[in-house]
This record gives structure tokens, C-alpha cells and sequence, in this order.
């Protein structure tokens, strides 16, 4: 169960940092062809003369299908990392309940366990951001990038170390 629940709860954190990281990607082009626009808006509308409400695009349609979008990303970002965030609370646990019974304590301190641990943090962190109205979106998307960076970490960085209680699948030391 330990396994199974961990496998589920990295595959949905994986799923939902891709959502919000989409998000981050939308959120910058968008900003940045604002950016853009208010420049080319300041620089030429306003002294050649020219009809301002023909060039502000905040009210197109465009706009509002890519801020229904952001909307929605960040909404499924958040059910699908809370799924995980499920998964992984209870992988960690049933591993601690399983370590308890294999090698008499609930916690080593190996390092795929403490990368789990400082994953389960991050995505605790996610889920406090999204509690607070001004941190939404963009903000909360930022910290859910992050954790997606620690899940490859965790998953594959340090198993390559070759040390510790999960040691598996590590490089060979050939050195000579």
C-alpha cells in the first residue's frame, strides 16, 4: 500500500504542477503582451492622435477566453495537487506504520525519505496559499512549479545517490 499510494500521490502532484505550471505560462504571455501593447499604446496613440479605444484589447474576446482558462487551470491544479497531497499523506504514513514494523522505527531520516517529507512540505504550503484570496493564482502557481522541481528530485535525484534505507537503482561507482 506504501508504494502504491506514493506511485498515485507523485503521479497527481506531477499532473497538477504541469496545470499550474501552464497556468505561469499563460499568465506571463499574457502580461507580457500587455506590456507590450500599453508601450506601443503610450508611444504612438497618444501622439499621432489615433482613436485609443481601438487599441486597448482588455475588453476582447481573446482576453476573456484566456482568463477563463487561467481560472480553470488554476482550478484543476488545485483538486488534482489535493488529490495528491491525499495520496501522499497517506504513503508517507503507511510507510512510517510499515518502516515501524520492518526496522523498529517510524522514521530514519534516509534522504528519500526526508526529500518526501520536504515534498509533502511544499505541497502543505501550496495548499496554505491557496487558503488566502490574494495569494491565488499566479502566487500559489509559483510554489506548485517549485514542488514539481522537488517530486523529480525526490524521485529520481536521489535515488542515484545509492545511499541509505531506498537505495535503488543507483549508478555504479567505477571510478578507479
Amino acid at each position: 500500500m506504501h508504494v502504491s499510494m506514493m506511485i498515485l500521490g507523485y503521479a497527481a502532484l506531477l499532473c497538477g504542477s504541469l496545470l499550474s505550471v501552464a497556468l505561469l505560462v499563460i499568465t506571463f504571455r499574457k502580461n507580457r503582451k500587455l506590456f507590450y501593447k500599453s508601450n506601443g499604446f503610450l508611444n504612438e496613440s497618444f501622439f499621432l492622435g489615433e482613436n485609443v479605444l481601438e487599441n486597448t484589447s482588455f475588453f476582447s474576446a481573446k482576453n476573456y477566453y484566456r482568463s477563463q482558462l487561467i481560472q480553470q487551470l488554476d482550478y484543476w491544479s488545485y483538486r488534482v495537487i489535493s488529490l495528491g497531497f491525499t495520496f501522499l499523506t497517506i504513503g508517507i504514513l503507511s510507510g512510517a506504520v510499515w518502516a515501524n514494523e520492518a526496522w523498529g522505527s517510524y522514521w530514519n531520516w534516509d534522504p528519500k525519505e526526508t526529500w518526501a517529507f520536504i515534498t509533502w512540505i511544499v505541497f502543505a504550503i501550496y495548499l496554505h496559499t491557496r487558503t488566502h484570496r490574494n495569494l491565488r493564482g499566479a502566487n500559489s502557481a509559483i510554489v506548485a512549479s517549485i514542488g514539481f522541481l522537488i517530486i523529480w528530485i525526490c524521485y529520481f535525484g536521489v535515488n542515484l545517490l545509492g545511499i541509505g534505507l531506498h537505495s535503488y537503482g543507483s549508478f555504479p561507482s567505477t571510478f578507479n
